[in-house]
């Protein structure tokens, strides 16, 4: 589990304001899930989905994701998992690919985290924040994402990276407004990264 836990470049758990938010967050909830739980809604209700709100800079670090108040999945995923490892709970990162239109090509990739729990095990959470049509929650052990993958081309990796995906992070700091990056969104078939770190439990039907 060291490697769920580790600071990093873009997981930055280390920086002052991430530490003192994920303590203000912990002091509340008196176990694990309940503290995972609480940086999931935090970061999915408090920091704006950067093409919903329609806001800039386009954020990658976890504490710029933090400081701007903004982010695309990716970006909430990464300050998600910094929220948890500070609280020292292991977070990784997980992707499903979908149609950018829901109609077939182009697919792009869709960034979500893993959390283990002890009483769980890996528990996907989708933090990229609510709106008409998308209900996320965290309910284990049963998943409630905000996506399920249906048409062909489509994919939902069971894949747990202790990094995000370096395609993610060389689209995340190319384009600097929300709306070129949404027009060059990331993409690459996930079928490849299958044997890299597969769950060790059936990922749980949504409710």
């Amino acid at each position: 589990m060291e490697n769920y836990l580790q600071t990093s470049e873009i997981i930055d758990w280390d920086n002052p304001r991430i530490l003192d938010l994920a303590k203000t967050i912990a002091a509340e909830c008196d176990t694990p899930e309940a503290i995972a739980k609480a940086c999931f809604e935090w970061v999915r209700d408090r920091v704006h989905h950067s093409s919903d709100y329609r806001m800039n800079p386009v954020t990658c670090r976890a504490s710029e994701v933090l400081q701007c108040r903004t982010g695309y999945c990716y970006a909430k995923s990464h300050l998600l998992a910094a929220l948890l490892r500070a609280n020292g709970i292991p977070a990784g990162f997980c992707y499903q690919r979908l149609s950018v239109h829901d109609d077939g090509e182009p697919y792009s990739l869709h960034g979500l985290n893993a959390v283990h729990l002890p009483q769980v095990g890996w528990y996907r959470i989708d933090p990229r924040g609510n709106r008409a049509g998308i209900n996320a929650q965290f309910t284990p052990p049963l998943e409630q994402l905000a996506y399920q993958p249906q048409l062909s081309g489509e994919e939902d990796s069971q894949t747990v990276f202790p990094e995000p995906l370096p395609i993610v992070i060389e689209a995340l700091q190319a384009y600097p407004t929300w709306d070129s990056l949404l027009l060059n969104l990331p993409d690459t078939l996930l079928n490849a990264f299958e044997d890299y770190n597969t769950m060790d439990r059936d990922i749980p039907a949504k409710p």
